[in-house]
């Protein structure tokens, strides 16, 4: 990992609409107490009806800039990452590097799923590998509200919409965090325990109804054996390479799909309580989006702090999955 990858600064933009568990009541044959139970999901956030992820991802990516003290026409490059991009093409990169005015950037988007803030972090010390210059927006934008289901009660309850937006460089000086370590795997024969619909193999003539084949679709239990196993293993592979083990980690970070999955990786890592963040009650599973809005959350509540090691992991579609050290 080339030691010259820093945060200069993370922010997180969320819609305003709340769906509760009740609301969603209304619409499928569920309750609180058995979304809870299962999930530990109390509510999420639905993006407006006239926006879409490149939207989220604008606003997010303006305040990181603010933060930052940069201008767009500074930016070297814009890297996205999604699930649910606005159109298959043109990226959500490319959209929201026009919106912004970034001349001539190289833009493009990645395709992890819940990995892909973490896949992204790999590919942006790549690109500072490269080029020591560069000046990076990574955005996660998710509008997953729109993938969903609404009469699949098994689905339709995880997902929330949300965007956040980090600056990359190599300016340690300038930095918040520095990029100690990432470690990304996938399992492509597994790819069918998780898939978000709408591509091409979603076949529609012009006024077809739309299918189930069109939304999210995820066999639950193998999906959950999956994740549990490769995040404890893959924090356990990114801890030992680096000479660590888990009590030098002041903060456990993972992906917040399910509260049943975040106990099960934090107790088999002896990360527990307090050592350990969440926020998948207040917003659903947002996917790309999921770790960077939890660690703006932790910093913005005080529980990560300037020496701060954090310990980040993450499972999604593809298979695929991964963890990366953070240093404050």
């Amino acid at each position: 990992m080339n030691p010259s990858c820093h945060l200069l600064a993370l922010s997180a933009y969320v819609p305003d609409t709340v769906l509760t568990n009740n609301d969603l009541a209304k619409v499928v044959d569920t309750n609180d107490e058995w979304i809870v139970t299962r999930t530990g999901i109390k509510q999420r956030h639905r993006l407006d009806d006239g926006d879409n992820a490149s939207d989220l991802g604008l606003r997010a990516a303006r305040k990181a800039l603010a933060d930052a003290g940069m201008d767009a026409k500074e930016l070297t490059h814009v890297v996205g990452a999604t699930c649910t991009p606005d159109v298959l093409s043109p990226s959500v990169a490319c959209i929201i590097a026009g919106q912004l005015g970034a001349e001539r950037v190289m833009a493009f988007d990645i395709s992890a799923a819940c990995s892909g803030f973490l896949y992204g972090l790999s590919i942006c010390s790549a690109l500072l590998a490269q080029n020591p210059q560069a000046k990076i927006l990574f955005v996660c934008t998710e509008a997953l509200t729109r993938r969903v289901n609404w009469a699949d009660r098994s689905t339709c309850v995880l997902f929330g919409d949300a965007a956040t937006a980090c600056i990359v460089s190599n300016a340690p000086s300038e930095g918040m965090a520095r990029v100690e370590d990432v470690v990304c795997h996938s399992d492509g024969v597994q790819r069918d325990l998780i898939v978000v619909g709408g591509g091409t193999r979603s076949r529609y003539g012009l006024g077809d109804p739309v299918a189930e084949d069109f939304f999210v679709t995820m066999q639950g239990r193998e999906t959950y054996k999956h994740a549990v196993r490769n995040m404890v293993h893959v924090c356990e592979e990114v801890l030992s390479r680096n000479g660590l083990t888990g009590a030098d980690v002041d903060l456990l970070v993972p992906h917040q799909a399910n509260m049943r999955i975040i106990e099960a990786v934090g107790s088999r890592l002896d990360m527990t309580g307090k050592r350990v963040f969440t926020n998948v009650d207040k917003y659903g599973n947002t996917s790309s989006a999921s770790i960077p809005l939890a660690l703006a959350e932790a910093r913005a509540e005080g529980r990560i702090r300037p020496g701060s090691r954090v310990l980040m992991t993450a499972f999604g579609a593809g298979l695929t999955w991964g963890a990366a050290l953070l240093r404050f």
